[in-house]
């Protein structure tokens, strides 16, 4: 390491820096299927879209996007036992404009299946996660052994610190660190 000037190494740092911003982005539009888009009943289990989803991980803020054909199929939002069923009769939400948008805005299990009669039974459907956002790293406190009597609350301290910028701040300090 010792051939590199502090030029080369500020701008190293300053480009990792500039990827981790853009890695840590809030919100994406997400391809349901990925980049080519699949909403349609599919040929292999290897096709299957919770296959995909298992892959992906969702979170608040994101948006999916469906592309298909709206005079031949549509997507509808159904609750988790309409989903192991194929139940097409009373959709919490129904998606047929061809090009749809959803914004996922709270964390849990989402639930999918085409509007089309027989295609979920076929597997065209969809079940993802969307992850809880972690807000801040820190310790909760151990639990008092059994016959102990509680003390006093102990407030935490103002060392809190998000994980967001705490990990940016970590990996861009350890990468300084290399170069100097």
């Amino acid at each position: 390491m010792a051939g590199f000037s502090s030029s080369k190494a500020l701008s190293y740092s300053s480009l990792l820096v500039v990827f981790l911003l853009f890695s840590f982005s809030e919100a994406r539009e997400i391809t349901v299927g990925g980049k080519n888009g699949s909403w349609a009943v599919p040929s292999f289990e290897s096709q299957s879209l919770n296959k995909w989803a298992e892959s992906t991980r969702f979170r608040i803020g994101d948006t999916l996007v469906w592309k298909y054909d709206s005079a031949k199929d549509s997507v509808l939002r159904v609750t988790k036992e309409d989903y192991g069923n194929c139940n097409a009769s009373n959709p919490i939400e129904q998606l047929k404009d061809g090009e749809t948008k959803l914004h996922l805005d709270q964390p849990g299990p989402y639930y999918f299946i085409s509007g089309t009669k027989g295609h979920c039974e076929k597997g065209q459907k969809l079940v993802l996660v969307v992850m809880t956002p972690r807000k801040h790293l820190g310790i909760s406190p151990a639990p008092s052994p059994a016959g102990e009597v509680d003390g006093p609350a102990i407030a935490p301290t103002s060392g809190a610190t998000s994980l967001k910028g705490g990990v940016l701040t970590v990996v861009a300090l350890g990468v300084f660190s290399l170069w100097f």
